[in-house]
């Protein structure tokens, strides 16, 4: 498909509104659904807005588990931690200072889909995300409605992305690019870029000559910049680079350990005894460390984390086991320590 990167901050300067669609975007849906033609929206993020705050004093409604704000789920009217599926209701006036001046921010695949509804009335929508799919049976038929032409566009989040073949599909549109890249962690760029990828193959598998739309704030980014191109050679070019130059894999054996309490306190006594366990570091080992977890607390647990990098497996696998056996003798919990070898995630 032929793809075009978008720029929403020459967007936002020469319209002077943040819009969740481009003009340009807009346009083309509105031509696809006069053609006939069926149309793919992605935004990988779940809800409706993705948090709420206070206008007066900027207090954000956390979650009462864990260290993250809660998104707001319109249509159960309910805001909803995705890490330990808490929820509550949506708040009349702020929990902290009483005001009643809360605002939503941001968006998610069921705001584009309200968005939709608006722009398009007449439109056919259906919506695949982990809120509206219940069971393998409502994937599979929601597929085969749109399939079979019963809606003209389908918006979700990665579910959309991948491995579908829909011959009618002649746009795919990227709502929002560069969710994936504030991510803290060393696959972020390529995520993103598989992510956009597939996403973009959805687009002219059929007769018609297919279109994709990214819209970004960052168009110069290599993985959005070759997404767009579909150019797997250059973005592996340049990711190499970092990889090679920072040690990451696969230029070194990667383990990250987590120390898990419910006293924060106690976590990070037990990250440090850790860390002094290891110093000084042997010349292949390198220690990133400890500090607090990307999500400090979850589940009602506090959280710290080391990442120990090695250009020597044997030697990894020899500390990973003193680390263990420290637990071990120390009595430990038996959850306090998580180590997780070639971890898919840091977060």
């Amino acid at each position: 498909p032929e793809a075009e990167i978008l720029d929403m901050k020459v967007e936002f300067l020469e319209t002077r509104r943040n819009n969740t669609f481009s003009r340009r975007l807009i346009n083309l849906v509105e031509q696809k659904l006069g053609l006939k033609e069926q149309v793919m929206l992605l935004l990988n993020r779940r809800g409706f807005s993705s948090f709420v705050a206070c206008r007066t004093c900027g207090e954000r409604v956390n979650c009462v588990n864990c260290a993250v704000t809660l998104t707001y789920h319109r249509r159960d009217k309910r805001l909803l931690c995705h890490y330990c599926n808490y929820a509550e209701r949506v708040p009349n006036t702020c929990p902290a200072c009483g005001s009643e001046h809360l605002y939503f921010m941001g968006t998610g695949a069921e705001k584009v889909e309200d968005e939709l509804h608006q722009a398009f009335p007449t439109a056919r929508i259906a919506r695949m995300d982990r809120d509206t799919i219940t069971s393998k049976r409502h994937y599979e038929q929601i597929l085969q409605g749109f399939r079979e032409g019963h809606y003209d566009i389908l918006v979700g989040t990665q579910m959309i992305a991948k491995g579908h073949d829909m011959p009618n599909v002649t746009l795919v549109g990227i709502v929002n690019a560069d969710l994936g890249l504030g991510v803290p962690d060393f696959r972020a760029a390529e995520r993103t870029f598989q992510l956009l990828t597939q996403a973009a193959g959805r687009a002219g598998r059929g007769q018609t000559p297919g279109q994709v739309i990214i819209q970004t704030i960052n168009p110069d980014h290599y993985s959005i910049r070759f997404a767009a191109a579909q150019n797997y050679s250059l973005f592996y070019e340049k990711e190499i680079q970092f990889r090679r130059h920072l040690r990451y894999p696969p230029f070194a054996a990667l383990a990250n350990i987590v120390v898990r309490s419910a006293q924060a306190e106690d976590a990070l006594l037990k990250a440090g005894e850790l860390a002094n366990l290891l110093n000084p570091p042997p010349r292949e080992l390198k220690i990133l460390g400890p500090a607090e977890a990307p999500v400090p607390r979850l589940r009602q647990e506090f959280r710290q984390q080391l990442l120990l990098k090695s250009s020597s497996r044997k030697l990894l696998g020899e500390t990973l086991l003193r680390l263990r056996q420290h637990a071990l003798d120390q009595k430990w919990s038996p959850t306090a320590l998580v180590i997780d070898v070639d971890p898919l995630s840091l977060l």
